[in-house]
C-alpha cells in the first residue's frame, strides 16, 4: 500500500510554505506591502481566531491546478487529485495540528468540519467532505458536517452572515474549519461567524492553498524569496515544535 508520505511527496516540489513576516498578513498570510493585516482581513474582522494555509496556491500554477481540478474532473484524473490532496492534508495535520491548536488557545480541536460548497447542488457530494471526513486519518473520527449553505443571495468573495446556517450544536466546542482555498477569506470568515453565533469556542481555519497572483505588486519577489517547502515547518510552529511528529502521518 502506498504511504501518505509517498503520496504527498510530489507536492513538495511545487508547494510554497507561508511564513510570518513584516510583509505578510498576520491573519491569512497574504503577501502585503506593510506590517499588519490585509484589506480583507481588516474588513471582515476576527471571526476566525487563527488561520493557517499549508501552501500558497499561485494562480495558474501546479497547486492551483490541483485544487481546481480535484472537484471538476471525473473518473481517475479527479480521483488522483483527491488522493494526493488528502495525503497533503493528512501529513500536515499529523505534524502541525498541535501548532495551530496552541495558536488558537486549545490543546486539540474537538470537532473538524468543512466550509460548505456555494453550489446548493453539491451540498452533500462535494469532494472536500469526503476528502476530510473519510480519507484523512487525523480528521475522520472527529469530522461532523456542521454547516449548510442557505438560499440567501450572496456576492462571490464577500463576507455574509446569512450565507450559512448551523445544523448541529456547537456550543462550547473548539472547531477546526477546513477549506481547500482561501482567496479573500469570505467563505471561511462567514462560516466561522455562524459557528461563533452558535456558541462555538475557538475556531481555526486550515486551508490547503492561500491563493495569490504572482503578477500582482511585489508578489513574485516575495514568493521567490521563500525557502524550499519543508513538511516539518508551518506558519505557527518553531522548528522544535514542528518536529514533534505524530507517527500516524508517516504510515
Amino acid at each position: 500500500m502506498t504511504s501518505v508520505v509517498e503520496l504527498s511527496a510530489p507536492y513538495a516540489n511545487f508547494m510554497l510554505g507561508p511564513r510570518q513576516g513584516p510583509d505578510v498578513c498576520s491573519r491569512c498570510f497574504d503577501l502585503i506591502s506593510r506590517p499588519g493585516r490585509c484589506y480583507r482581513c481588516a474588513e471582515y474582522g476576527r471571526w476566525v481566531d487563527v488561520a493557517a494555509p499549508i501552501s500558497y496556491s499561485v494562480g495558474g500554477e501546479q497547486l492551483h491546478h490541483a485544487l481546481t481540478n480535484y472537484k471538476r474532473l471525473a473518473g481517475e484524473p479527479g480521483r488522483r487529485f483527491v488522493v494526493g490532496l488528502a495525503a497533503v492534508l493528512w501529513r500536515h495535520l499529523g505534524d502541525h495540528e498541535v501548532c495551530l491548536a496552541h495558536a488558537a488557545g486549545v490543546d486539540r480541536f474537538d470537532v473538524v468540519t468543512t466550509v460548505p460548497s456555494n453550489d446548493p447542488g453539491r451540498q452533500a457530494t462535494h469532494p472536500l467532505q469526503r476528502l476530510v471526513g473519510k480519507l484523512v486519518g487525523p480528521a475522520r473520527q472527529r469530522y461532523e458536517r456542521l454547516l449548510v449553505r442557505t438560499s440567501a443571495v450572496a456576492a462571490p468573495h464577500r463576507f455574509n452572515l446569512n450565507k450559512y446556517e448551523a445544523i448541529c450544536d456547537v456550543g462550547g466546542r473548539s472547531v477546526l474549519l477546513v477549506d481547500d482555498t482561501w482567496t479573500t477569506g469570505a467563505n471561511a470568515q462567514s462560516a466561522a461567524a455562524v459557528l461563533k453565533a452558535g456558541g462555538a469556542g475557538s475556531v481555526a481555519a486550515l486551508v490547503i492553498g492561500r491563493y495569490v497572483n504572482r503578477g500582482y505588486g511585489d508578489n513574485d519577489r516575495q514568493l521567490r524569496s521563500l525557502p524550499a517547502f519543508d513538511w516539518h515547518t508551518c506558519p505557527w510552529c518553531s522548528s522544535t515544535h514542528g518536529r514533534t511528529r505524530r507517527r500516524e502521518g508517516d504510515r
